[in-house]
């Protein structure tokens, strides 16, 4: 890690120091206010020492501290504790078997985890140099490095797993002889035991991470907080090995914290949700963010009566009522993921409940096992992944075509979401499971989040956050919204990128899949509706891309930027996101889309039915493990032998696709035969209609209605949207056009993908009685809208530029810090 590295620049720095120690579970007490916009309480990090340190102390070395030596140099003036010893006994008795986890086990002890005081750590204040100060404490002592930002850090302590009744079964036998150092190793041995257990352990597992999280600290460890980071530290311990393994840290977020964003709901009563953000989750709790620190965790979490609490967890967690009102959330993951993944939403949610319809849908479509099904004998492949309670070892779960669902909405949007959503979700569910097979997480809750949320949609395991832009207009863009999002179960989520910066692995896939499984879930189609729909939906991807090459930083291109470097950390653990400040790579799709031309191109090399065989072969060897670009291409190919005869490598791959900047050659080389296809030629036809209306009307008289006379085809979607973009090609239309335009289209009731367009034809034109529609929209679609504000401002038109101002003025309060920042620079 570089010791002069600026935090402002453009790269996002992971600092935690992994290779050393590794979290494996988390556990979270935490109460909301949203009046206050604070999350306060404490959270339990259970380690192991790290694969670095192992492997340096086999060969009698010890590299734990270059990284103190850097961190030093790095840290702010920011306060840290002495530590203050702590050792009280814990004689509850426990039996696991007792252990309800659907939460309500919380119940007896949540009092006990409440909001805690401060005032105990009111004293003892020290200046950050005690904690660096290399005379006074020697420079042997280790330094653990956690991923934190924008947090206040009360208290760090050593929880005493020892004081934990039934604990002693995880305790090897040891001759004691020096009391202080065998206490350390044995709380070490403890934890170590307890991460280690076997997966079909993990009730008892969970049960022993609860009440450990619970037990007394053993004294106070000393910590500081940098720009990024928090250090801690024990004296005298000088390697990994002696560190505590469980330690808890007490903290606050703050209200302007970068991972978490308060705001009001469409209903306009308070919530907050983890936002996705570049950060990931470091200002919503210290953990360790590198994708390769794979963890579970629990948590509890404590509102006020009203609101519900919706997380990424295997269980559908039901509120234990406390005194004062108090509501108890519980929520637990047993599958092991990286920290950046887990979110967060509370707010006065309402579900949406199924129908009789919806039911129907969900017990009478038949569903067909994916024909991969057979092509493995699925009961006996072993899972390369480390070891957990496998979804795809279990005959059960293996046939389950619809997990467990949930729809959760503000009040005011919950006919829409019964009307549009709700039916759709079996419907999206059965088709990625008909495509890819074994859904890897156990149930689905799916969230319309405020109006300010940033993107379209958000995936987490067992969550997903869709945008209120996708229910207006019917079922497509709400449908193909959804498919993606569902999608990243599997690519994103299950099997995950090793380096952040290779991001085109999940969202190349999802937009790739979201085709062929909206296809699968509209169910009527034929072959050649089918056909037709993908390579209309291909071409306005091209146009997109070409457009984002043209207009933006040929850096934010690559695919990956790293190239050999990828996925490379140092000595530590810690390592950088190539560009992953920049404010305006958050809006890009450069990786979403040059990633679907390259996986179709593959498609269509290989043959569609092979490719998704081999697809279904990946998911299954590769679930629940980290990859690189190459895992997937090396599989890929030698799967199909053929393929290497075409000279098609991963090597060229690279070179051709993920290296360099701009449009792939291969695509550049490529027939357009998307602009064969009949839904195409419908568009085309319509435009040269409108088009010839518009030269019409521009040479009559304003009375003469001849354009009345011409008949348009009715359109889809997609279709309309390819319309109105070939009409933004057009120099002048009269304001009669954009009228009958309107009117023809209903473009005002249509989806945001429809009204983003008309909304540019609006601003293009100078349409004065539609810049209400702009209005709307720039309020409304906040994830689709920030572009918009740029067309305003560059037309250099008074009246557009004070819209836009005004917009951006009423909704700069809630919108998200990425959007707040790439807007100001457009509009100042």
């Amino acid at each position: 890690m570089d010791a002069q590295l600026d935090p402002m620049k453009d790269d996002l720095p992971l600092m935690a120091n992994t290779s050393y120690m590794l979290v494996k579970h988390y556990v979270l007490d935490l109460d909301v206010d949203c009046r206050s916009k604070v999350i306060e309480g404490s959270i339990v990090l259970f380690f192991e020492t790290g694969s670095q340190y192992m492997k340096n102390s086999s060969t009698g070395k010890e590299c734990c501290q270059s990284h103190f030596d850097e961190s030093c140099k790095m840290r702010t003036s920011e306060p840290c504790y002495i530590p203050m010893t702590n050792v009280t006994a814990c004689s509850s008795e426990m039996e696991y078997n007792d252990f309800a986890v659907s939460g309500k086990g919380e119940e007896d002890t949540s009092h006990e985890n409440g909001s805690h005081s401060n005032s105990e750590q009111a004293s003892g204040i020290s200046s950050s140099k005690d904690c660096c100060d290399v005379e006074n404490h020697g420079n042997e002592d280790f330094l653990l490095v956690l991923d934190c930002c924008d947090l206040s850090v009360l208290k760090v302590e050593e929880v005493d797993v020892t004081a934990v009744s039934g604990i002693e079964k995880f305790a090897r036998s040891a001759k004691l002889t020096d009391v202080s150092k065998d206490l350390e190793n044995l709380r070490n041995q403890i934890v170590h035991e307890l991460v280690t257990l076997p997966a079909d352990r993990w009730k008892e597992q969970l049960y022993y991470f609860t009440h450990c999280s619970q037990a007394p600290g053993c004294g106070e460890l000393l910590f500081t907080t940098g720009p990024w980071s928090l250090e801690i530290k024990k004296s005298g311990i000088q390697t990994p090995a002696d560190f505590p393994h469980a330690i808890r840290i007490r903290y606050k977020t703050k209200p302007d914290g970068r991972s978490v964003t308060w705001t009001t709901d469409q209903s306009g009563r308070p919530c907050v949700y983890t936002m996705g953000s570049p950060i990931n989750n470091r200002a919503l709790f210290p953990c360790q963010e590198p994708p390769i620190a794979l963890s579970t965790w629990q948590a509890s979490v404590r509102t006020a009566a009203g609101f519900v609490v919706l997380m990424s967890g295997e269980n559908s967690a039901e509120p234990v009522q406390l005194q004062g009102g108090i509501l108890n959330w519980y929520y637990y993951v047993s599958m092991p993921m990286p920290a950046s993944t887990f979110t967060i939403a509370v707010g006065c949610w309402q579900e949406v409940k199924q129908q009789s319809f919806t039911a129907s849908i969900q017990t009478n479509t038949k569903f067909s096992l994916p024909s991969s099904q057979t092509d493995f004998r699925w009961h006996e492949e072993v899972c390369g992944h480390a070891e957990y309670p496998c979804r795809f070892q279990n005959p059960a779960a293996r046939l389950q075509a619809v997990i467990p669902y949930r729809v959760f909405s503000p009040w005011c949007l919950m006919e829409l979401c019964e009307e549009c959503l709700l039916p759709l979700v079996p419907q999206c569910l059965s088709a990625a499971y008909a495509t890819l097979g074994t859904h890897p997480f156990s149930r689905l809750d799916v969230l319309i989040v405020p109006s300010n949320f940033s993107s379209l949609g958000m995936a987490s395991p067992h969550i997903i956050f869709l945008s209120q832009s996708v229910l207006p207009g019917g079922s497509h863009l709400c449908g193909t919204r959804l498919c993606h999002e569902i999608a990243h179960a599997w690519f994103g989520l299950a099997i995950g990128a090793r380096d952040w910066t290779e991001e085109w692995i999940s969202e190349g896939f999802a937009t790739f899949l979201e085709d062929i499984f909206w296809a699968t879930a509209q169910q009527q189609l034929s072959h050649d509706e089918v056909n037709g729909q993908r390579e209309l939906k291909a071409l306005l991807r091209w146009r997109r891309l070409r457009d984002e090459v043209q207009n933006s930083e040929e850096e934010l291109q690559v695919l990956r930027p790293k190239k050999e470097s990828t996925g490379e950390l140092s000595e530590s653990g810690a390592s950088v996101v190539k560009y992953g400040l920049k404010a305006e790579k958050i809006f890009m799709q450069v990786h979403y889309l040059k990633g679907y031309f390259l996986l179709r191109s593959l498609a269509r090399t290989i043959g569609e039915a092979s490719y998704l065989a081999s697809l279904r072969k990946f998911v299954h060897k590769f679930h629940g493990q980290l990859i690189l670009s190459q895992d997937f291409l090396c599989m890929l190919l030698e799967d199909i032998p053929k393929q290497k005869k075409s000279g098609l490598t991963v090597e060229s791959i690279f070179q051709n696709w993920l290296d360099t900047s701009g449009i792939p050659k291969p695509l550049l080389e490529e027939d357009e035969t998307w602009k064969d296809c009949e839904l195409v030629q419908q568009v085309s036809g319509e435009v040269t209609k409108w088009i010839q209306t518009n030269q019409k009307i521009r040479k009559s008289s304003k009375k003469k209605t001849k354009q009345d006379e011409v008949v348009f085809k009715k359109l889809l979607p997609d279709q309309l949207v390819l319309l109105l973009e070939s009409l933004l090609e057009e120099k002048t239309l009269c304001p009669r056009i954009l009228q009958c335009l309107e009117r023809t289209y209903q473009l005002r009731e249509q989806d945001a993908e429809v009204r983003h367009r008309w909304c540019e034809l609006i601003i293009k034109h100078k349409y004065v009685p539609g810049y209400g529609d702009v209005e709307r929209f720039l309020r409304d679609d906040q994830a689709m809208g920030v572009y918009l504000y740029g067309e305003l401002m560059v037309n250099e038109d008074a009246k557009q530029q004070e819209l836009a101002r005004k917009c951006f003025a009423s909704a700069q309060e809630h919108m998200d810090a990425s959007s707040v920042k790439v807007v100001a620079e457009m509009l100042f």
